[in-house]
């Protein structure tokens, strides 16, 4: 388990499901989205059993938060990539 804090926002990297790297916000800036899939539990789970186990929301950070994450799940050292750049023009 490790964490990563972008500005304000601490977060477990265990949670990350999925990042989106070149998104847009409704205005037209560039953002990288995070979404975050936790455990969703209950007072009372064991009396009933829910369908919905896990909460999911996307997170979207613009500017210089965008830009560190872009950059930290671009890194060698933090993900692996399995389509070197050369190959990337051929994939849609």
């Amino acid at each position: 388990m490790a964490f990563i804090k972008i500005q304000n926002v601490v977060i477990n990297t265990s949670y990350i499901a999925a990042v989106k790297l070149d998104n847009q916000t409704g205005s037209g800036e560039k953002s990288v989205s995070i979404l975050l899939v936790t455990p969703n539990f209950s007072l009372f789970q064991w009396q009933s059993v829910s369908p919905n186990i896990h909460h999911h929301e996307w997170i979207e950070f613009t500017g210089q938060a965008a830009t560190a994450l872009r950059d930290y799940f671009s890194s060698y050292n933090n993900v692996i990539d399995l389509l070197p750049e050369c190959q990337e023009s051929g994939v849609l």
